[in-house]
């Protein structure tokens, strides 16, 4: 009978065991009483808000990896998708959280953060192994990396988790992912239909309409029209990376832009066309990854912030710049900046010419019974 009931997958179980309360529960260690032999009372709080950080970046990758696995195949199921954009909804929801939890942690003042303080050096929130896995394989390697005191990111950690952040940066990120799915946008040009003919006459068309407003404008003086018409540009401007492939090609090599030409214009396509069926769920994973990577920038600059709230322009307990530090991540380490960059090539409704009637059958949900 004891056997049978340790084969029985639905064995019962309590909720205290399930959830190894016990492990949890006596996880707060407060050094404030263990080195200084008198409790800080604040000291409480910093753990458990740091410790639920770590629990939910746990949870960030283990559905980055299932929405890795979803995506990175060179043939895609439909539902996939759908199912992918689930999971990165469920992780902006946790950064809304993780974000809102920066508050909770502000009931802590500077001088209740000083009691034990001095208690904490040299650890710091740098050393979040799990927080620079998620960075990795989101796509922010060492190369865009602001440095930390001069040290290479990975630094910081055993050889065993240095080797976990080499093999996440030598395979693909979500960033390279998301490229070589959007390269392979089967609309872009097809025997009755060439995206990019249609959208160049489009974008002519609503730039001279802009400039004969400017022109013919009653309230504007010359000097004015003149600054608005160059802020307008004309297609050799905004618009050149996407009508001059060599023109993408050498601001990749210069580092102000990431996706591929291919990937551009699948990107853009979708986005132009999102109202077509077929197209509403990958637009939905584009704007998705877009609130992700603003939520990510939203969670480091409120981080920055607390942190200057908290100890104003010390130098931070693991040796860094302390706010101007997290002030930079929040600046610079986004990663999906392509598609933000996509808005600036977005025209009105108006003027994008429609689709061809065998190209929007393509687009769109229909059924054939024989």
């Amino acid at each position: 009978m004891e056997s049978q009931k340790s084969d029985n997958k639905y064995a019962t179980i309590h909720y205290h065991d399930y959830l190894a309360l016990d492990n949890i529960l006596n996880s707060q260690k407060l050094r404030s009483l263990e080195v200084g032999g008198k409790t800080a009372h604040d000291e409480m709080l910093f753990i458990v808000i740091h410790q639920v950080y770590e629990l939910w970046f746990k949870q960030i990758l283990h559905d980055l990896e299932s929405i890795g696995e979803l995506l990175g195949s060179e043939t895609i199921e439909e539902k996939n998708i759908g199912i992918a954009v689930s999971r990165i909804d469920r992780i902006i929801k946790i950064l809304k959280v993780a974000t809102q939890q920066i508050d909770i942690l502000e009931t802590m003042s500077p001088l209740d953060f000083l009691d034990f303080r001095d208690y904490l050096f040299p650890a710091s929130g740098f050393q979040s192994f799990q927080f620079r896995q998620v960075e990795a394989m989101l796509g922010l390697h060492k190369v865009g990396r602001i440095t930390y005191g001069g040290h290479h990111y990975a630094s910081f950690f055993d050889e065993k988790q240095k080797s976990i952040l080499e093999r996440l940066e030598s395979q693909d990120s979500m960033l390279e992912i998301i490229q070589k799915w959007l390269e392979r946008t089967p609309f872009i040009s097809l025997e009755n239909f060439n995206f990019l003919e249609t959208y160049e006459k489009a974008v002519e068309n609503m730039i001279a309409k802009e400039q004969n407003s400017i022109t013919n404008s009653e309230y504007l003086g010359e000097k004015e029209k003149e600054l608005r018409l160059k802020m307008l540009g004309d297609t050799s401007t905004y618009f050149a990376s996407v009508f001059n492939p060599e023109k993408h090609q050498e601001m990749v090599t210069n580092g102000e832009i990431t996706f591929s030409y291919k990937a551009t214009l699948g990107a853009l396509f979708i986005s132009l066309y999102r109202d077509e069926p077929i197209l509403r769920m990958p637009y939905q994973l584009l704007n998705s990854l877009m609130d992700m990577d603003e939520l990510f920038t939203l969670w480091r600059f409120r981080h920055s912030q607390m942190v200057m709230r908290m100890i104003g322009k010390k130098i931070g307990t693991g040796g860094s710049s302390g706010h101007d530090y997290l002030l930079q991540t929040a600046i610079k380490h986004q990663i999906f900046k392509d598609l933000y960059n996509v808005s600036t090539l977005m025209i009105p409704r108006s003027e994008l010419i429609p689709l061809p009637e065998e190209v929007k059958k393509e687009l769109d949900f229909y059924f054939n019974q024989k």
